[in-house]
């Protein structure tokens, strides 16, 4: 009788303990769970931290008492959906010139060019600051690049510096686009567009180009160009040298752009704030944006001009 009672309990028992080990290993699965998330978690708020230190501007310097060389940097494509836009670089310039500790303003520059607005913006602004500022001077250091609309905003400074390898000139413009008329016919598509104005369609990269439409836009590029050139003039002077390439669109080596007038000597911006100006002390003015909204902004660019240039959009640029 009892061995049939204890044959009867031990699947029962059985059953039980593998009940009892499935849920003992479910709660140590969970408890490992919960260990590696909050690991995770702990390396991401350190990662994000890290890179909250790495943009944070450098305000806390600019606050001190010690005389200092301002700088701004202007890097990248000048246009009002980049880091170089006329607002960013304003808003630096103004905080630079402004400051009472600041005994100079160096702006470092390493750009293709751009947007010949933000270029002409940047310009205008540097002339009037100069103006209200007159016994605080303004260079330009040059690195890699400067060309196109870089050099339309480098042209307004007392002196231009750039190292021997860097690039520049390009002191044209230009406008780019794409057109689809013989794709269109390939794939058997009709084009179809209404416009109310004699020219609105103008420049469409559907249809065919018309002389009339060519002429009009070398009549803007020329009158473009002609404020290009009239920029530099002034803001030159009679330091450039008389030669027909010098407008023509071409790009020269730091060496070559002080032979012809466009650089005033061969310097690093270290060498500049020290020996030129007289305080080694670079502080950076140029405004940092959130690091969030810079992602944010990126993505929004990077779409918005992969959709332009497949619907072949025309772009303006001093570059």
């Amino acid at each position: 009788m009892t061995d049939q009672l204890q044959n009867q309990t031990k699947p029962e028992n059985w059953q039980q303990e593998v009940i009892s080990r499935l849920a003992f290993s479910a709660l140590e699965e969970q408890k490992r769970s919960r260990r590696w998330s909050v690991f995770f978690k702990f390396l991401m708020f350190a990662y994000l931290l890290g890179l909250l230190f790495l943009y944070w501007p450098s305000k806390f310097e600019i606050g001190s008492d010690e005389k200092h060389t301002a700088l701004i940097e202007l890097s990248g494509v000048i246009a009002p959906d980049q880091d170089a836009n006329a607002d960013t670089i304003i808003t630096g310039l103004r905080d630079a010139f402004e400051n009472e500790n600041s005994k100079g303003v160096i702006m470092r520059i390493n750009s293709p060019g751009g947007s010949p607005v933000q270029a002409g913006y940047i310009n205008d602004e540097i002339k009037r600051l100069k103006k209200e500022y007159p016994d605080k001077p303004f260079y330009v250091v040059i690195t890699d690049i400067c060309a196109s609309g870089g050099y339309y905003i480098a042209a307004a400074a007392d002196k231009i510096y750039a190292d021997k390898a860097s690039m520049v000139g390009s002191i044209g413009v230009l406008m780019n686009g794409f057109g689809f008329v013989d794709t269109m016919k390939k794939l058997g598509v009709e084009r179809r567009l209404f416009t109310a104005g004699e020219h609105k369609g103008f420049l469409d990269p559907f249809q065919p180009t018309k002389e009339s439409d060519v002429q009009h836009v070398q009549t803007l590029l020329a009158d473009i160009h002609q404020q290009f050139i009239s920029t530099v003039k002034e803001g030159r002077g009679d330091r450039l040298k008389e030669s027909p390439d010098l407008f023509s669109g071409l790009i020269w080596t730091g060496e070559q752009a002080v032979k012809m007038g466009l650089v005033d000597e061969l310097a690093s911006s270290s060498y500049v704030a020290r020996e030129v100006i007289g305080a080694e002390t670079l502080v950076d003015y140029t405004p940092q944006p959130d690091l969030f909204e810079r992602i944010s902004q990126r993505f929004g660019v990077a779409l918005g001009r992969g959709v332009g240039q497949v619907i072949g959009g025309q772009s303006l640029r001093l570059q």
